[in-house]
């Protein structure tokens, strides 16, 4: 059974028991102020902050809140701990030619995932740092939509869009978890296919532990290997924070189009304006036009089909 463990932010207990209350569990654990059981996973937040995801969805489930937290409080949710090698200062690979990756989109109901890596030798760190490269997560969307284009001109980078038709159509009953690994690793290899690039070390910004990652990736034909897992790692590591920038800008070009496309202003995340918005759509077009929007197995979504 998964399992995924960590400290939930004050501001986020009541956005999170109003989110699962039609899931309330009538007797609560010993410790604990609120539980509920949402299909194939049980939620359950303790008195100390602490809350607790249980089942085969779990880090589905879990990364909603984990993405949450990255954009309400500016706080980096880790649920691996660390190897000891890697317990090492910030900004340790910022003077070394480094390849990384990084994604977004998999805690947002609306528009697609979006994973990037790029290549950034020794000489082009200079450059990034003038333009003020660091995580996308700390640079506004409109400074993104600045300073991306630039980055995308001279750096090497590959960019890869799991649109949501396909998302629904083949990924949706998948652990978000491997499917990320299976989506790093597809950008990974392609970059260092297409560029054959001279590099120190791969880096990417942890959502897993590293002998988890290659257990996701059994099976897959190209795995590649000799990665570091860094927790904010575009701290760290210029090529992941240039591939966070380019991931985001990315997404906000998506989220415009279908924006162009369906006529809606998109919410981002998987908060109750989501909710609001998916149940307009519903009234307005049916349950089919969001198959191509979003990604129909968030609980966002379920929840209301449930109702219906």
């Amino acid at each position: 059974m998964n399992c995924v463990v960590f400290v939930l932010s004050e501001n986020l207990h009541k956005r999170l028991m109003n989110f699962y209350e039609p899931f309330k569990c009538d007797k609560f654990p010993p410790y604990s102020k609120f539980q509920a059981k949402n299909y194939d996973v049980t939620i359950t937040l303790y008195e100390s902050g602490k809350v607790m995801f249980q089942g085969i969805g779990a880090d589905i489930e879990a990364s909603i809140w984990i993405d949450a937290e990255k954009r309400l409080n500016n706080k980096d949710i880790n649920t691996d701990k660390k190897d000891k090698k890697e317990k090492k200062d910030d900004e340790i690979f910022f003077n070394t030619s480094t390849i990384g990756s990084d994604e977004t989109g998999c805690g947002d109901f609306f528009g697609p995932v979006v994973v990037c890596s790029t290549f950034v030798s020794k000489e082009n760190i200079a450059f990034l740092k003038d333009l003020g490269v660091k995580d996308s997560k700390k640079i506004t969307d409109d400074r993104i939509k600045q300073i991306a284009p630039e980055i995308i001109k001279k750096i090497p980078y590959v960019c890869y869009v799991l649109d949501n038709k396909t998302y629904n159509n083949n990924y949706k009953d998948i652990n978000m978890v491997k499917l990320k690994c299976i989506l790093h690793n597809k950008v990974l290899c392609s970059l260092v296919e297409k560029y054959n690039p001279e590099y120190k070390i791969a880096i990417i910004d942890q959502f897993v532990n590293k002998k988890k990652y290659y257990e996701y990736l059994e099976g897959t034909p190209k795995v590649l290997k000799n990665i570091a897992f860094y927790t904010k790692g575009e701290s760290k590591c210029m090529a992941v924070a240039a591939a966070s920038i380019i991931a985001r800008f990315e997404f906000l070009r998506q989220m415009h189009k279908i924006e162009q496309e369906t006529g809606y202003q998109m919410v981002k995340g998987a908060g109750p304006k989501v909710d609001e918005l998916i149940n307009k759509i519903c009234q307005e077009k049916g349950d089919d036009f969001l198959k191509n929007i979003a990604k129909l197995n968030f609980k966002n979504y379920t929840k209301l089909t449930t109702k219906i």
